[in-house]
């Protein structure tokens, strides 16, 4: 069964939450996971998210390096984001955009799953299913949703891309508005740059190469420290 792509449409809720999303100018940040790696395989009977460690027997099939399926890396910033304060504070909204092109909104209150293979099995029924409910309410946590992702971003909002190759290398405090939204494009594949067509720039944050997570956490924390969230 193939991943879901942007021919999925919306329900009337989510377009409402759309149109609050892009007429709202107040401050927050929107984290966008640019081609994470986020693939069903059809193993017996049952699916599963493919991965380098546990699919190395599928290579010849896909004819692709099997070492970039890293939904690992995707799990990772996901736990750094959800978990942290600025997410609690109501000031974070994270998008995953796999590199099949299926663009995934997280609710704010979502939970992510502690160990690698309970996040994989939740990857997967996402992918076949379009949504993930609460377990106490109606409530979507997880949903597909129609491309483009600039369609779901705050209109006139600044929209960067963190890349260790960009030329300029700025403190992330130094891009952090006082009270308008900001777009961070963050890479969560495992080698490679991010390059789309609805960012301003590129910048780095760092003079070192960082993981995934760990730019996730940088971010988060400066963030927390100048809009003042303990």
């Amino acid at each position: 069964m193939a991943a879901p792509t942007e021919e999925h449409g919306l329900g009337e809720k989510t377009k409402i939450v759309k149109k609050v999303l892009k007429t709202s100018c107040e401050k927050r940040l929107v984290v966008i996971l640019e081609k994470a790696s986020l693939e069903t395989v059809k193993i017996g009977k049952q699916f599963e998210l493919l991965n380098c460690d546990r699919h190395k027997h599928l290579t010849k099939k896909f004819k692709k390096d099997i070492s970039q399926y890293r939904p690992d890396i995707t799990h990772q910033c996901l736990l750094m984001l959800m978990d942290s304060p600025l997410n609690r504070a109501g000031l974070l909204q994270v998008y995953i955009h796999t590199e099949r092109n299926v663009l995934i909104e997280i609710n704010p209150q979502t939970r992510i799953p502690r160990t690698f293979d309970r996040f994989c099995g939740l990857m997967v029924q996402l992918l076949h299913k379009l949504s993930i409910h609460a377990a106490d309410g109606p409530q979507k946590l997880l949903k597909v949703i129609k491309n483009p992702v600039i369609d779901h971003l705050p209109i006139g909002c600044t929209k960067l891309g963190l890349s260790f190759h960009a030329d300029e290398c700025v403190s992330v405090r130094d891009i952090v508005p006082k009270e308008d939204p900001v777009v961070l494009v963050i890479g969560a594949m495992a080698h490679g740059s991010v390059d789309v067509d609805y960012t301003e720039k590129n910048i780095s944050v760092s003079n070192y190469p960082l993981s995934g997570a760990l730019t996730c956490a940088k971010v988060c924390t400066a963030f927390e420290e100048v809009w003042g969230v303990v």
